[in-house]
């Protein structure tokens, strides 16, 4: 007979808004968003148009349990202005996985597309959570944006050396979900305290 108990609810009450952006790693998004649900969050999620080249929305809208949105104009949006109801909407913004060319959209205020306008709308705390080359990942370019990111309050869960799509073993694989879980515990659980 198993003896198997129930799994914290950490996250119970909680709204997470995932967005993904065009890195590999999107693919491994599912697994993500069935951990944060697995903890009582709800997930809505944010695709950027070049995440669909490494997952669907239909995949996402099948693990989160809720619409996917990735226009900035869909006719049939349930909100007025969708990308600043979409802001005040979670709990929390996860960016993950974050290309550099989002990183740098964030850092410089570029906002020519749903995702990165809601990064501007929102007063939420932001987890990023960066995925891509290892040489991408260092440049210096990509450092002082970070460095600037983390100046204005967001939050970082740093990735890894691992296997990288181009062949090479390096620093810039995805962390773990189970990092990328505990921190958004951690912050979320910081902001309770503080009221």
């Amino acid at each position: 007979m198993s003896s198997s108990r129930p799994r914290a609810k950490n996250l119970s009450g909680k709204t997470v808004l995932h967005i993904l952006t065009g890195s590999i790693a999107a693919y491994k998004a599912p697994d993500l968003i069935k951990k944060m649900r697995d903890a009582g969050a709800r997930v809505v999620c944010v695709m950027t148009h070049c995440a669909k080249e490494f997952v669907t929305p239909t995949v996402l809208r099948t693990v989160s349990g809720e619409r996917v949105y990735s226009d900035m104009f869909p006719q049939d949006a349930p909100f007025g202005v969708l990308h600043t109801s979409l802001a005040d909407l979670p709990d929390l913004v996860l960016v993950s996985p974050a290309t550099a060319n989002f990183i740098a959209k964030m850092a410089t205020g570029i906002s020519d597309d749903l995702a990165s306008c809601l990064v501007l709308a929102t007063r939420k705390p932001l987890l990023i959570a960066p995925a891509m080359n290892d040489n991408m990942y260092t440049h210096p370019v990509n450092q002082r944006n970070m460095a600037q990111l983390k100046a204005l309050g967001y939050h970082f869960v740093d990735p890894v050396e691992g296997d990288l799509a181009c062949g090479r073993v390096g620093v810039g694989h995805i962390a773990p979900d189970e990092s990328i879980l505990a921190s958004i515990q951690s912050i979320l659980s910081r902001k309770s305290s503080r009221r």
